[in-house]
């Protein structure tokens, strides 16, 4: 069982920067690690996941803003997040999937937080 417990969100300005943070209880080996978001009346979508072997993938909208980390020794997975929009406004969940995931399917991940908020105002 892994349990995850995000944190970071927070309101800032268009063109501000967040860190939020996910700490996991119980041993994350063996485990791909994502960030999803999900916006008022949309669905939820992956924004940045590194699978088991270190390799990390992003979506689209936020390449070149966003960098996904994490430190094994404080079981911590991160996502700073640079140059914010207001279209990034959303809850951002902390997931775990077992396996090599390089795709930001949803379906994939076992395991989920409980949401921080991210609001950017223009």
């Amino acid at each position: 069982q892994v349990q995850l417990v995000e944190s970071g969100g927070g309101s800032v300005q268009s063109g501000g920067s967040l860190r939020l943070s996910c700490v996991a209880s119980g041993s994350t080996y063996g485990y791909s690690m994502g960030w999803f978001r999900q916006a008022p009346g949309k669905g939820r979508e992956g924004v940045a996941g590194i699978a088991r072997d270190g390799i990390a993938n992003y979506a689209d909208s936020v390449k070149g803003r966003f960098t996904i980390s994490q430190d094994n020794a404080k079981n911590t997975l991160y996502l700073q997040m640079n140059s914010l929009k207001p279209e990034d406004t959303a809850m951002y969940y902390c997931a775990a999937g077992w396996g090599w995931l390089y795709r930001l399917q949803e379906y994939d991940y076992n395991y989920w937080g409980q949401g921080t908020q991210v609001t950017v105002s223009s």
